[in-house]
């Protein structure tokens, strides 16, 4: 058989395993810190103005991409958060760097690579993941060897600090994933009206921080890249 023929037999398989797997641990990694309960995640309400999230218009897109060197056997996958839900307000009168903000999403609801979403990514998502591949994949990557959706099945996000003017502000966020806390800096570009708030931006969540082994096999030939590039374009209203 010509090596042309050992590869289009081989390539659908390679494909299936790393959806199957993608996002899965195989490696032991310590059990994550058990983070403090009774951490004030309220915000404050006295001379304030808050905003809820408008879940309809606005968008998060989590990039998930293939790695190794039979990479482009694999599929980069695409991860949307219909189920957002976040308040924020702003001092009245004051600075909108006193502005404060928290963001949550349930895991479950994540929807895995929806067509529209590939396709509107370009080429380097244009290949197309079976319905079966794709069932498999979200299992695998909620289940007891990935994010143990079970134990944590919340994503949790909040403002600690925010500087800057608009349109440009930065925010130091503090981000609650597979019971780990960390915090990052995330540049923001942010619309202000009386009625209506946009803030926009893209920050990189590497999956390691939180005590989760990215996917790997045949000895990294083909794997799951550790860094996440995350895209979002909220809007909020009074």
């Amino acid at each position: 058989m010509a090596d042309g023929q050992n590869v289009r037999m081989i390539r659908p398989h390679l494909c299936l395993l790393l959806c199957a797997l993608l996002l899965a641990s195989c490696a032991q990694v310590p059990e994550p810190a058990a983070v403090d309960a009774a951490a004030d995640w309220r915000l404050p309400e006295a001379g304030r103005r808050a905003y809820r999230l408008d879940a309809a218009a606005s968008k998060v897109r989590i990039l998930v991409f293939r790695g190794g060197a039979a990479a482009r056997l694999g599929h980069n996958h695409v991860l949307t958060l219909p189920g957002l839900s976040g308040t924020l307000v702003l001092p009245e009168p004051g600075p909108l760097a006193d502005a404060r903000f928290l963001l949550a999403f349930d895991l479950a609801g994540m929807v895995l690579d929806e067509p529209a979403e590939r396709a509107a990514l370009g080429p380097a998502w244009a290949s197309v993941p079976s319905a079966d591949a794709i069932e498999g994949t979200r299992t695998n990557m909620l289940g007891e060897a990935g994010l143990q959706a079970a134990r944590f099945p919340q994503v949790r996000l909040r403002a600690l600090r925010i500087t800057g003017e608009a349109p440009r502000l930065a925010a130091e966020v503090e981000i609650e994933l597979h019971g780990r806390r960390r915090s990052q800096w995330v540049p923001l570009n942010v619309d202000v009206s009386d009625a209506r708030i946009k803030v926009a931006g893209s920050l990189v969540l590497r999956q390691s921080d939180y005590g989760l082994a990215p996917f790997s096999v045949l000895g990294g030939l083909l794997s799951v890249r550790d860094e996440l590039v995350v895209d979002f374009d909220l809007s909020l209203i009074r």
